[in-house]
């Protein structure tokens, strides 16, 4: 890609991503996740109904009277955008899913980065594609983005195992970690689980109408399975061949979706011909009213 043009598309992104922050997102972020933990604030005069084991007893004995201990929540996060560059996300019938994903990681990005959380970028295929360390402002969000646009995978494959192990070497703290991804490949990885108890995990599936479902009008086409290399030719106008495809691709997804069921692992979907501003909004609204923020 032509530095001019990556310039105009980066750029053109982080407009869009301004705007979603601003118009929808910005307080539905900061709402739906908690910080890291407590700290402690103030101490203040007891009142009937506070929680007696707050009473710093050393205060107490000084003031000759009851006070408390004020925590607050040590609001900054970590967040972690862990994103798909496999084969698979070079792909799409109305975009391109990685752009797709790339989208994502600006407007969660941007959010993070407006309210001065540390934002760290990981990339994957079926090998470790890249990890750029968790930090604050605008620049190091505009490199992760223009990385993971220009980033040619040497793996083509999917793979949770090397994400996995990458975020169990480096990231010791809690943090936020948004798994972006078509979710087209096994999920049932070892240590999988321990990471998901460990971190706040959340899946965002990159959809395109091509993974779920072949158009009846393009007759017979020659395709490449873009991870595999395998070569085959699909019928688009057998309502047979129609069939087996979406039921394939539907047993692949309900296999995932059980799988992140399973480890209460937030499920966000997507699509390259949808509304990513709306799509994070419903999730962040539906996670506040499940009170998990």
């Amino acid at each position: 890609m032509e530095a001019q043009e990556l310039f105009k598309k980066i750029r053109r992104m982080e407009i869009i991503a301004r705007h979603l922050v601003d118009s929808s997102l910005a307080g539905e972020y900061l709402s739906s996740f908690k910080g890291a933990g407590l700290e402690f604030s103030e101490v203040r005069e007891y009142e009937p109904g506070d929680e007696v084991r707050l009473i710093d007893w050393n205060v107490t004995a000084r003031m000759g009277r009851p006070f408390l201990k004020v925590y607050q929540e040590e609001r900054e996060l970590t967040l972690v955008l862990a994103v798909d560059v496999s084969g698979s996300q070079a792909t799409g019938s109305a975009g391109d899913k990685r752009e797709l994903a790339a989208q994502v990681a600006a407007a969660l990005g941007l959010a993070a980065t407006s309210h001065g959380d540390r934002v760290g970028f990981l990339f994957f295929s079926d090998r470790l594609e890249g990890w750029l360390p968790p930090r604050r402002g605008k620049g190091h969000l505009l490199r992760g983005l223009r990385e993971l646009l220009t980033l040619e995978p040497k793996g083509r494959g999917s793979s949770l195992t090397p994400m996995l192990q990458q975020l169990g070497r480096v990231q010791k703290r809690r943090a936020t970690v948004f798994l972006v991804s078509d979710l087209l490949f096994n999920l049932e990885a070892p240590s999988f689980s321990s990471v998901a108890l460990r971190h706040d995990l959340v899946a965002v599936r990159t959809v395109d109408p091509l993974d779920e479902t072949l158009p009846a009008w393009l007759g017979l086409l020659a395709a490449r399975d873009p991870e595999t290399g395998r070569r085959v030719w699909l019928d688009t106008d057998s309502p047979w061949a129609r069939r087996a495809w979406a039921k394939k691709r539907e047993a692949v997804l309900l296999k995932a979706r059980q799988s992140l069921r399973r480890r209460q692992v937030d499920l966000v979907e997507t699509s390259t011909q949808g509304d990513l501003g709306l799509d994070l909004f419903k999730f962040f609204r539906t996670r506040q009213r499940r009170g998990l923020a």
